[in-house]
């Protein structure tokens, strides 16, 4: 596969050549060998409890916003704190996890914000629930470069978009199910019970994770001091390609955020007028996102990165514009085509960062879940002010620009590929 027929650079495909006939046997783990399995469950439940946490007010905002009194622009910072506190903190918490391991720095993670989670039903106002979550998405900040670094040391190359795909469709059940749980519990005993109960599926996943990772066999340990960690990351940020997928990332994201943070205002006012349970019930569409980024890597084998970026960018786009049709069957099919673009998205983006990084893998990890994040938080503060001027038809024009963001930088990468071969020498016969 060609880089022009990718729409990446050709250094994505030659930080990972496969080892020789006569190297030394690869070591790390593959599909069907000895701890895989276990690594990807715990994995996956560790993408199942980061997103149900970090996510768990989005279904409940119109009930937040009737108990404290507040507009939908300021519930919903209840979920831009989280995403933002996370945003802010994965960069230093990769730097951690370079010094103090991937597994360690993971568990504490997941350990703090459990902690978080089982206080946030008792805030006594929405500033007090505001600041929970902004702590919540600190110690959460820990996981996904720390997830993605440890795969990026641990599997062979070419299981790693797969393998990356197993953790972000444990995202998306995560989110599916905070979700669907927080929208039925809370229809009957309200929104902090609700959040309760998710702070508890969380702690079954924070022990199960720890019990079942295997201890990392190819980490080597890093320096803490600044002047590298900066270093790096300035090496990071003068990669083009890196930088184009971190665009992509906040872009998709953006979408993302916007939409289901505004989705239960749409849907428990007029024509639809659903009761809480119901709406909850909606996410269930998340399921279409796991098994479109757990299929990632083959659709990267049949259409190269660049193809399977537009198809994900247009799914996306088809979908925002079919959910503008009043009708809830069509509202729904627009909610399936966006979770699925997003999620195929994101898992594309994210294994090409962890494949093109040769050092400092953490680092850059954590600058694409930042800017990942950053869209989350943009995403959901524009998109609900977008919705409180223009409606649900203002937070469709918010998402169909960002698309069209990943559409752009996408051909940029095209031609920046097809620049950069033609400047390759040609070797002499």
């Amino acid at each position: 596969m060609s880089p022009a027929s990718t729409g990446a650079s050709a250094t994505v495909d030659a930080v990972t050549p496969a080892p020789s006939s006569d190297s030394v046997p690869d070591s790390r783990m593959a599909p069907g060998g000895p701890g895989y399995r276990r690594m990807s469950f715990a994995l996956f439940l560790a993408g199942v409890a980061t997103f149900a946490l970090l996510y768990s007010t989005q279904a409940l905002l119109p009930l937040i916003s009737g108990e404290f009194g507040v507009a939908a622009s300021e519930a919903s910072w209840t979920v831009a704190a989280a995403t933002g506190g996370l945003a802010l903190f994965v960069l230093p918490m990769s730097a951690l996890s370079e010094r103090f391991g991937r597994r360690t720095v993971m568990t504490a993670s997941l350990a703090v914000a459990v902690g978080v989670g089982l206080l946030v039903p008792f805030a006594p106002s929405i500033g007090t629930l505001v600041v929970l979550r902004a702590v919540q998405g600190a110690a959460l900040a820990g996981l996904p470069a720390s997830a993605t670094a440890y795969l990026a040391e641990e599997v062979r190359p070419k299981a790693l978009v797969t393998a990356i795909g197993l953790f972000v469709a444990g995202n998306s059940v995560g989110g599916m199910s905070g979700r669907v749980i927080t929208g039925w519990v809370a229809q009957e005993w309200g929104w902090r019970v609700a959040v309760g109960v998710i702070g508890a599926v969380a702690v079954a996943c924070a022990v199960a994770f720890r019990l079942l990772l295997p201890a990392p066999r190819h980490f080597s340990a890093g320096s803490l001091r600044p002047r590298v960690l900066m270093d790096t990351v300035r090496g990071h940020l003068a990669d083009p390609l890196l930088r184009r997928l971190y665009a992509i990332g906040a872009l998709f994201m953006t979408v993302f955020g916007g939409v289901y943070t505004v989705i239960g205002y749409r849907l428990t006012e007029a024509p639809f007028s659903l009761p809480q349970g119901i709406v909850g019930s909606i996410f269930l569409v998340y399921l279409v996102g796991t098994v479109s980024a757990s299929t990632a890597g083959r659709l990267v084998g049949r259409l190269g990165r660049r193809g399977a970026l537009y198809l994900a960018g247009g799914t996306t786009a088809a979908g925002l514009l079919l959910s503008l049709v009043p009708s809830l069957p069509l509202v729904l099919l627009g909610l399936v085509l966006i979770t699925a673009g997003f999620f195929a998205g994101h898992a594309v983006a994210s294994s090409a960062v962890s494949r093109t990084a040769q050092h400092g893998r953490a680092q850059a990890s954590a600058l694409y879940q930042s800017a990942y994040y950053i869209g989350s938080s943009a995403g959901s503060t524009v998109g609900a002010t977008a919705f409180h001027a223009g409606g649900w038809a203002g937070t469709v024009g918010v998402g169909v620009l960002a698309v069209l963001g990943v559409v752009a930088i996408t051909v940029l990468g095209s031609r920046a590929a097809r620049v950069a071969a033609r400047r390759e020498p040609v070797p002499a016969h």
